[in-house]
């Protein structure tokens, strides 16, 4: 496996906020989906642009994605994960709620379906539902986990002020419900189809950028662990899952 060449600048001190000295930020659980469509001469991406006042990134494109919310470990859905994938995202839980890699999937079709108004999902039997899925459950249509495949993790730096330990999940566009957007959804400024090279001339997020090179190679069909960006002790570490 031929394994990503780093960029010595991988998100500097000076690319962003930093924390206060001395005031330690746990990492939270995030997650986000990648979504490639496969209709055109290239593969292309789905990706959206923070709004400018955001404290988190403004302006930045990204995949959609969020931190994981106390409902995604009980809310419904029209199937699992795959065993294989349950089972790479659970290497590193230590003492994590075994509950946990579920939770993370959910809160990325969740996300994705917040943010931009797309939906991963299928039929499934009616049920009563809250939140976002409230409408979806109703009308028979639940999340689909079993498309998503775990192609990376990354925890921000201890010196920003705001950490996610986010896991970066991939789907193809074919397992959405539609391509057409849903009303009143999509808390991202602009969303877009993006084929690689136009991703990376995109003002990207420093993981943003390193995904994007993962999954360039992932579209040329290898078989790849995924990749965990982290920092130990101060200094960077990039493992594999």
């Amino acid at each position: 496996m031929e394994k990503p060449i780093l960029d010595p600048n991988y998100d500097p001190r000076s690319d962003g906020a930093m924390r206060e000295e001395g005031k330690a930020v746990r990492p939270r659980h995030a997650a986000t989906l990648i979504v490639v469509r496969r209709d055109a001469k290239k593969p292309r991406l789905l990706m959206g642009r923070r709004a400018k006042g955001h404290a988190f990134m403004p302006s930045k494109w990204v995949f959609p994605g969020g931190r994981v919310d106390r409902g995604d470990f009980t809310a419904p859905s029209a199937s699992e994960l795959s065993p294989g994938v349950e089972a790479r995202l659970a290497l590193t839980l230590r003492h994590k709620s075994p509950a946990l890699p579920r939770a993370l999937a959910m809160a990325a079709v969740r996300e994705t379906f917040e943010e931009v108004g797309l939906l991963l999902a299928k039929p499934a039997p009616t049920r009563p539902g809250v939140g976002p899925w409230r409408e979806f459950l109703a009308q028979g249509a639940a999340p689909d986990l079993a498309p998503l495949q775990f192609v990376a993790r990354a925890i921000t730096p201890p010196y920003r002020p705001r950490r996610f330990d986010a896991r970066f999940f991939m789907a193809d566009a074919e397992h959405l419900v539609s391509l057409d957007r849903q009303p009143d959804c999509g808390e991202l400024d602009e969303i877009a189809w993006v084929d690689l090279d136009e991703a990376l001339a995109l003002d990207l997020p420093n993981i943003t950028r390193f995904v994007v090179a993962e999954i360039a190679e992932r579209l040329k069909g290898a078989e790849r662990p995924a990749p965990f960006m982290r920092f130990l002790q101060g200094a960077r570490r990039l493992d594999y899952l």
